[in-house]
């Protein structure tokens, strides 16, 4: 039975449990996104946790040791529990604490739960060793596995009464969802071509002349791998330019979280852009201290301010 705390309504035990548990998966694996969902109200912040550990659920299923039609089959499994969260089948005392977390979270936020099937699909690709050969190409992918979750996030979100241009709010989170994901795609590019996946276009590898892809710790003979990086680069900042313009349109909280979380993509970006060939030799991130400065810069609503002035004068 649901009971309710200063006026809020609560969640039953059973859930509460489930989201305890989402929120411990959360903690223990989601690195860079829990130091953004850690700034949200509690109802927020459970229901975040729910995205992550089932988002997390679909990616260990595609990065993990099972043979391609295994996965195949895993992933439809799982869709079809999606399903079932989707249609209200999930019962509170479900032995599958993030179902009954998701679940839950969906009757309390208008969560667009068919991110999570873009999820699936696009991890299916990665099943399928799919390759890229222009970026309109890779687009499509990672909206499939990042901007999906930016739409997903933003349905726990809601934008603010009156915020100017929200009708364009999913788009933005959309467009968010592209240059984390760009940004990830380059820092991994060692180790994705150790796992024999290559994602960032042919066209551009060619065009640098890095088609022979990344497995050692310095680049392809003759290659231009500084541009390369500097170029993908340039196309990430665009992206983060146009996707931080949800920020004005959120609550503080939800912008702080968000604004958390692209500071420190934007951030790692720009360790990228400074020493190119790093991402060739190891992982580039962020250390803690900066993480929390950026967090709490995020809380104090510097940067929605800061979007604000810089889209002022608005778009047609």
């Amino acid at each position: 039975m649901s009971k309710a705390v200063n006026g809020t309504p609560d969640a039953s035990a059973p859930v509460l449990a489930a989201y305890s548990y989402c929120e411990a998966v959360t903690g223990q694996q989601a690195g860079n996104f829990s130091y953004g969902i850690r700034l949200l109200p509690t109802a927020k912040r459970r229901a975040m946790s729910a995205l992550y550990a089932f988002s997390r659920r679909v990616d260990d299923i595609g990065d993990g040791p099972l043979d391609a039609d295994a996965k195949h089959r895993r992933l439809e499994e799982t869709r079809e529990l999606l399903s079932r969260i989707r249609e209200g089948r999930i019962a509170e005392d479900d032995t599958d604490p993030v179902a009954v977390a998701l679940s839950h979270a969906a009757r309390r936020f208008p969560i667009p739960l068919g991110g999570l099937d873009e999820l699936i699909d696009g991890v299916q690709m990665d099943v399928r060793g799919q390759s890229y050969e222009t970026w309109d190409d890779l687009a499509v992918y990672c909206r499939c596995v990042a901007g999906a979750i930016g739409r997903l996030s933003l349905g726990v979100f809601g934008t603010v009464p009156g915020a100017r241009d929200a009708a364009r709010a999913a788009e933005y989170a959309d467009t968010l969802g592209l240059a984390l994901q760009l940004t990830n795609i380059l820092r991994d590019v060692r180790e994705d071509a150790a796992n024999g996946r290559t994602y960032l276009p042919s066209d551009d590898l060619a065009k640098f002349g890095c088609a022979e892809g990344f497995h050692s710790a310095r680049p392809p003979a003759g290659a231009d791998f500084t541009g390369l990086v500097h170029f993908e680069v340039r196309r990430a900042r665009a992206l983060f330019a146009e996707g931080t313009r949800l920020l004005p349109m959120l609550d503080r909280r939800s912008g702080a979280c968000v604004a958390a979380m692209a500071g420190i993509y934007r951030r790692l970006l720009d360790r990228i852009a400074e020493d190119p060939e790093a991402v060739l030799r190891g992982r580039v991130s962020l250390p803690g201290r900066e993480k929390v400065y950026v967090a709490v810069r995020g809380l104090s609503g510097l940067d929605a301010r800061s979007v604000h002035r810089r889209t002022a004068g608005g778009r047609a």
